[in-house]
């Protein structure tokens, strides 16, 4: 008798993916047209107030948005280290290695070349906790310095596909200065999906994710209390609300000695998540930390063979 595969492990599988996407790094297409610093000037005094007063706790403003079959996720943010400073560590691409293995799903991160020159990034995203690396799904993101002016730098990564059928990721980072000692930046993140995508996000979302939010503010309960967006757009929130905390963890390391600087990004990311507990915690500090520390030795053995 023939045997029939089991539906239900299937749809394991399937969720396990989504997973991925949702945590993965990456607009619309005319989003990622080169603004400059005069709209992203313009976006600061647009939010100048929200930016000074939130439930945050920090200079922060989070949103999202959903068009067809591309989710889109972004943060602003006013941080505190000069311009110079922030263009600077996110010009090279072993800088976005250290960025992007920071959040706990990343697995692995190097930097490469295209045949072309080009500069791009392997980068291995998995599951939550200790994963091989071969085991990780592979994406390829191709490095686009943009703009390093004086007065604005912008950096782009863009990878062609990604797991369940998703493509189009695209991860965008401007700013600007606002004194000698703080800039605006702007952090984007987006992703298109199709059919497949589509339904495993469905069932992740009335399972495992059912009870995840984001950050944007939709309404209020009848005690007054925030009620947080949730579904595909609060998943994208959180994603890129990871990756803005981890640009910030990197630049607060890079005034540690050298030896400490991985131990002080691991240890900064980590604490600044736990400020909003509800959307980002996902593991305990131990866990966290020796975990991250593994595959930051393992990433820099890799880089040295």
């Amino acid at each position: 008798m023939r045997s029939h595969p089991d539906p239900s492990r299937g749809t394991q599988r399937l969720l396990l993916r989504l997973a991925l996407v949702l945590a993965l790094a990456a607009g619309w297409a005319s989003a990622h047209a080169y603004a400059g610093p005069g709209a992203l000037r313009a976006k600061y005094d647009e939010l100048r107030d929200e930016l000074r007063h939130n439930a945050f706790r920090r200079a922060l403003h989070v949103d999202s948005s959903e068009r067809g079959d591309t989710l889109k996720g972004d943060v602003y943010a006013v941080l505190d280290h000069p311009f110079s400073k922030v263009s600077g560590a996110l010009a090279q691409p072993d800088d976005w290695c250290d960025v992007l293995l920071l959040p706990f799903n990343t697995k692995y991160c190097r930097a490469a070349e295209r045949n072309n020159g080009a500069a791009m990034l392997q980068v291995r995203i998995g599951r939550k906790y200790d994963q091989p690396v071969q085991d990780a799904y592979r994406l390829d993101f191709a490095l686009q310095p943009v703009a390093a002016r004086p007065d604005y730098f912008e950096s782009r990564l863009a990878a062609a596909t990604g797991p369940v059928g998703t493509r189009d990721y695209r991860i965008t980072v401007s700013a600007v200065p606002i004194d000698g000692q703080r800039t605006f930046m702007h952090f984007s993140y987006s992703y298109a999906y199709g059919i497949a995508g589509k339904l495993a996000m469905q069932g992740y979302l009335a399972t495992a994710g059912a009870d995840k939010v984001g950050f944007s503010v939709v309404g209020r309960d009848g005690a007054g209390q925030p009620i947080h967006i949730g579904g595909v757009r609060g998943a994208i929130e959180r994603t890129a609300m990871r990756y803005y905390l981890a640009i910030d963890a990197h630049l607060a390391a890079l005034g540690a000695p050298p030896g400490q600087q991985v131990d002080k990004r691991i240890e900064t990311w980590f604490r600044e998540t736990e400020r909003y507990p509800r959307q980002l915690r996902e593991m305990d500090r131990d866990t966290y930390v020796t975990m991250k520390r593994s595959e930051y030795e393992r990433q820099q053995h890799a880089a040295g063979s």
